[in-house]
This record gives C-alpha cells, structure tokens and sequence, in this order.
C-alpha cells in the first residue's frame, strides 16, 4: 500500500514528461499508465530508484510512440499543435507541476527535435536524470547521448521563445486581445498584435482551421472579425488557464470548441496559437461555464 501511494505521488512528473515528449494528453496518460502497468507486473528488487526506473522506461515508450505518430503527423491536415492543457477549475496537481516552460510556443519547439533528441533532452535537462539514465532509455551509449542532448539543447536554446514576460503583463495582453475579438474592432486587434505576427490554427480536417498560418497584424485582425462575423448567437469567449499561462477559451452554448494560447513579449502579441480539432478537446468539449 505504501508503494502505491510512492507510486502515486510520481504520477504528475511523470505525466509531465510525457505530455512534453507526446504533445497530447491523452497519449500522456495511457503511457504513464503503461509505465505503472510494466512496473507491477517486474517490480524488479535491484532497482535504485523506482522513479529513475519509471522514467527510464517511460521514455521508452514515448520514443516507440512518437516514431509511430511521425506517420499520422505526416499526413496530418493543415498545421499541427499540441493538445492544449485547460484549467477549468482550480488548478490541479498536473496544471501545478505543468505551470513551468510549458507554452504551447515552446511544445512546438520541442516537437521539431527527433524524438530521441526530444527524449535525452528532456530526461537530462528538465527532469535532471543523468547520462547513464539516458543511455538505458535510448539504447546508445553515454558519448553518443551527450553529443545528441548538447545538440537538443543548442536548437531549444535557438528556436525557445526569446522573452520571459511577467504573467501580469502576458494576462493583460491576453484580456485586452479578447475583449477586442468580442468587439470584432479589428483595428484595436492590429495594436496588440506585432507587425510580425503569426496566427496558426489546428482543424486536422474535422473542424474549419486556416491550412496555413497566417502572417502580419492586419491579415490576422480581419480574420479574426471575419469569423466573427459567422458565429452562432450562443458564441462566447473568456480568459483562462491554457498550459499554465492566461488563454482564450471559446464556447458555443457553453460547450468549449476552441483553446488559445498566446505567445507575447509584454508589450504585444507575438503569435497566437487555436485549436479547433474536436479530438484535441474531447476533455475540455462538454465543461460548461
């Protein structure tokens, strides 16, 4: 009984190295599960840490995982994001061990590193296992670990996003954003976004989504007013937790059906990232507000 609830109380870092390495909460969960399901069917005497054993081999199973979904990804319609993570009510064990370097903008960056590089990665410099842990996890030896986190680590270091804003300033931006789309003023939407930005949105076919991102603040502003404008009556849109950070969750009749998340430098909106996927909400779709 005491090993169960050891056992337990690993479940939210354990998810959260999962949902890191997969991108999809679901995924996350029937890993994680899988890793608990391995341990008690062995519960091997010699190990030196039930924790560095589970996430031994749950890396394991996330890299068998993500080479099996690099062929649905492929194929997959329109631009991919990462299941979003929503905090409808307070905030859980998994929102608090998530609430860290968990933007939706920097799951995209970990996505673009191949999976055993997402994996020694994340093992070593997120979660502090060591090199002789990685190595047993990806089946390599120690040298050619440490020469695959250390170039992990140099495109994270590239690609992660570049401004660490306070999440007053990111909540305001945020707020400020989706009173302007509730207002459909698209020239107030254009001030808070950068010139630069970009809109990317996830449909995977099965929900109406841009196939491309869309770039620069005025083609975002009347796309944004644009749909909009084609909206049921019992559309609504709020602030809430998306990934740890304030997000835009969108509702008709209640129902969530789109999640926001938001990347911003303190001053404007640097990209905003929808999913509109049904698949990727099945969690959040029937939460009422």
């Amino acid at each position: 009984m005491e090993n169960d609830h050891a056992l337990e109380a690993l479940r939210p870092r354990l998810f959260g190295l999962a949902y890191r390495m997969l991108g999809s909460r679901q995924e996350a969960e029937d890993a994680v599960q899988e890793a608990f399901l391995r341990w008690h069917a062995r519960q091997p005497a010699d190990v030196r840490s039930i924790e560095a054993w589970l996430v031994t081999v749950l890396s394991r199973l996330c890299v068998d995982r993500l080479r099996a979904l690099q062929v649905e990804r492929e194929a997959y319609i329109g631009p991919w994001l990462p299941e979003p993570l929503v905090a409808v009510e307070p905030p859980s064990d998994h929102a608090t061990e998530l609430a860290s370097d968990l933007s939706m903008a920097l799951l995209l960056v970990l996505q673009r590193l191949s999976a055993e590089e997402r994996v020694g990665f994340l093992m070593h410099d997120v979660f502090d296992c060591g090199y002789a842990d990685v190595a047993a996890a990806l089946g390599k030896s120690e040298a050619a670990c440490r020469q695959l986190v250390h170039r992990a680590r140099e495109r994270v270091g590239r690609d992660k996003p570049r401004f660490d804003v306070p999440e007053a300033a990111h909540r305001r931006l945020v707020e400020q954003y989706v009173q302007a789309v509730q207002e459909r003023h698209a020239d107030r939407i254009a001030e808070l976004l950068s010139p630069e930005a970009v809109f990317v949105s996830d449909g995977g076919g099965k929900a109406w989504a841009a196939r491309r991102p869309v770039e620069g603040a005025q083609r975002i502003a009347r796309l944004e007013t644009g749909v909009q404008g084609k909206l049921p009556p019992g559309f609504s849109i709020s602030v809430g937790q998306v990934n740890g950070r304030a997000g835009a969750i969108a509702r008709i009749n209640g129902r969530i059906f789109a999640v926001s998340s938001f990347d911003t430098d303190g001053e404007r909106i640097l990209s905003v990232m929808r999913v509109l996927n049904p698949e990727k909400l099945t969690a959040w779709a029937d939460t009422v507000h």
